[in-house]
């Protein structure tokens, strides 16, 4: 197959998600609501197809793969372990609009062994192959590559690896050892046997997008990684294939985890308008007095907190929204626990000093409700004009 590289490491504007036997979490960030409001591309738990809806077709080896080449256009790429939803409909449409009418698209379904800690967790992973199948489809795949272990491991787990390197070991890899080494083992080995032209992954698991961006410029893939935004449930809970573990009670817990995530996101935007005003408004303490002695107590404090608005509240106060909620999901029946809070550089995943005034932040979380393990995060701009 002939293709036209992209640009290795380039970021176009979409950031929905996951990748082939990459984390069980796919799904993605659209413009994020307040709890109490869904965001606009909410959808349901399940990928709904018609009953007439194209199936893709289905290639079962890299033989078969290699000769199903495009005719003119890119190949777009969509990396995932399966029991696929709307989140990953979301990946594939999007791919198909980039890719155009002579492009193709082909859709990865493997489980990677590589990437699972114990053996009962593999044994879990949902395989729903026929549905998968339907749901590329009716999304717009042209293929779904689904291999076996072995044709994707001949003779065996491979010996040389690729390391996530520092950035692996923190957070997700701090919880999961070894997880982003065989993530992207995996996705090196995928990106070889599909060469696509765009490969698209979701900002749901943003470490995992940061982690291939990164290693796809460090050994200079010649492919364009594009991130599309986390796709949400009508109630704001991200988009995940371990969602369905959930019972009533639990789901309800869970939703501590985006509204935390939106609180933060509410505080930070109230925090920039106030340093808005503060750069625009004469406010002095003698204004304050004058006011509250005219009985305009509410605009004397408005006052007194525009003079006093510090851009290096920021992250600080960022944190304490967000904690303030997942306290209180901590103490629910049954409760949250927490795994991590962070507010980390997207470049590189340390965390963001409370000095940071201005640039571009994600603010992850994950925790526990029963059984299941969530994670979710949410992108952040500190100093951006309200």
């Amino acid at each position: 197959m002939t293709t036209t590289p992209g640009k290795p490491g380039a970021t176009p504007v979409p950031e929905a998600t996951a990748v082939p036997g990459t984390a069980p979490e796919p799904g993605a960030d659209p413009v994020p609501t307040t709890p109490d409001t869904p965001p606009a591309t909410a959808v349901p738990t399940t990928a709904r197809t018609p009953a007439s809806a194209p199936s893709a077709a289905l290639l079962r080896t890299a033989a078969e793969l290699a000769a199903f080449a495009p005719l003119k256009g890119p190949r777009a790429v969509v990396m995932t372990m399966g029991a696929l939803h709307e989140g990953h409909a979301t990946l594939i449409r999007t791919a198909r609009a980039t890719a155009g009418p002579d492009g193709q698209v082909v859709v990865t379904v493997f489980v990677n062994p590589l990437q699972f800690g114990e053996a009962a967790d593999l044994e879990r992973y949902p395989r729903t192959l026929e549905a998968d199948l339907a749901v590329a489809g009716a999304a717009g795949a042209d293929a779904v590559f689904a291999p076996s272990v072995d044709e994707v491991y001949p003779g065996g787990e491979p010996q040389v690896r690729v390391s996530a390197g520092p950035m692996g070991e923190r957070l997700e890899g701090a919880f999961r050892p070894g997880h982003f080494d065989g993530m992207l083992t995996v996705v090196a080995k995928l990106l070889h046997l599909t060469r696509p032209d765009l490969a698209f992954y979701g900002q749901k698991d943003a470490q995992q997008l940061a982690l291939i961006r990164r290693m796809v410029r460090d050994l200079n893939f010649p492919v364009e990684i594009v991130g599309v935004p986390t796709v949400r449930e009508p109630d704001g809970l991200a988009l995940s294939s371990r969602n369905r573990f959930l019972d009533i009670e639990e789901r309800r817990t869970a939703l501590a985890l985006s509204r935390a995530l939106f609180a933060a996101r509410d505080r930070l935007a109230a925090q920039q308008a106030l340093h808005a005003r503060a750069q625009t408004t004469a406010a002095t303490t003698g204004r304050a007095a004058a006011l509250t002695a005219l009985g305009e107590a509410r605009a004397a404090a408005d006052t007194q907190a525009v003079a006093l608005a510090r851009p290096v509240d920021g992250p600080a106060a960022v944190r304490a929204a967000a904690r303030l909620v997942l306290d209180d999901a901590a103490a629910e029946q049954p409760p949250l626990v927490l795994d991590y809070l962070a507010l980390v550089d997207p470049s590189d995943f340390t965390e963001i000093p409370d000095d940071r005034t201005t640039g571009d932040a994600i603010l992850a979380v994950a925790a526990k409700v029963g059984a299941t393990r969530l994670i979710d995060n949410i992108p952040l701009t500190f100093g951006a004009t309200p």
